[in-house]
């Protein structure tokens, strides 16, 4: 799987965060009301921002289990995490992810992950959750769909290489990108558990033009890696763009959903 840079989550952490679902976290409050201590697993955790985010909103003592294949993400987790609760730290990937790794645990979460597994990684990571009898609250994973305001005419030739980008195979591994989602509800149903899914698109603007710029390039560079002959046509685009940022003028929806799977 490939590397996140420390610096890209620390930017985008407080979007995601004003992005993910409210109502989503309502039920898993309700859910452990009375609650005396939490045991929570959060799948490549990246920095720990999921924790930041969550678990000052739920009741309980918590202890959270940190998963990433990144020994410096994780050290970077451990540092960062809440002063209220305890935490262990999970170097390993998660495509065989099994409902043994999950015992004792009350909740499972995970954040901007399910995009670039597989299939059958996704269906992996159902079934273990539905065999351990723990919910997955799994936020912001794209759809494939970004609007950016004012239009141009070069915005939708873009969004379709990335979402092909998205969708490439790697190393033998063909991702899921924005058909993620619809995946794991899939894998869900055919195990019996209930999902529920919200919208947590980012909005993004003139307060936020390190982030857009950032975004914008990675986005431009995946499509141009996917479909080579852009690169001419995206050279004058990405100037527009990145004048419209620097100025302010630029804003950018970029469509997330969240999940709930509650067996």
């Amino acid at each position: 799987m490939p590397r996140v840079s420390p610096n890209w989550l620390r930017l985008r952490e407080a979007a995601d965060a004003a992005a993910r679902s409210a109502e989503l976290v309502a039920e898993l409050r309700e859910r452990f009301a009375g609650a005396e201590r939490l045991v929570i697993h959060d799948l490549g955790c990246g920095t720990g921002a999921a924790a930041r985010w969550l678990a000052p909103q739920l009741p309980a003592a918590q202890h959270w289990i940190m998963w990433d294949r990144d020994p410096d993400l994780l050290t970077a987790a451990m540092v960062g995490k809440p002063d209220q609760v305890t935490g262990a730290v999970r170097q390993r990937d998660i495509g065989t992810l099994s409902a043994a790794d999950l015992a004792g645990a009350d909740l499972v979460t995970g954040s901007a992950l399910i995009d670039i597994l597989t299939v059958d990684e996704i269906a992996a990571m159902a079934s273990a959750c539905a065999d351990a009898g723990v919910p997955l609250l799994m936020t912001l994973s794209v759809v494939g769909r970004v609007e950016l305001g004012p239009a141009d005419p070069f915005d939708d030739e873009v969004a379709a290489a990335f979402n092909a980008h998205q969708r490439r195979t790697v190393g033998g591994r063909r991702l899921l990108g924005p058909d993620a989602v619809a995946a794991l509800e899939d894998a869900f149903a055919e195990r019996g558990v209930p999902t529920t899914l919200r919208p947590s698109p980012w909005r993004l603007g003139a307060d936020h033009r390190d982030l857009v710029a950032a975004w914008f390039q990675d986005w431009l560079a995946a499509a141009v890696e996917q479909v080579p002959a852009l690169s001419t046509p995206a050279s004058g685009y990405a100037r527009r763009r990145l004048e419209e940022i620097a100025e302010g003028r630029l804003t950018a929806t970029v469509h997330h959903v969240d999940l709930l799977a509650a067996p």
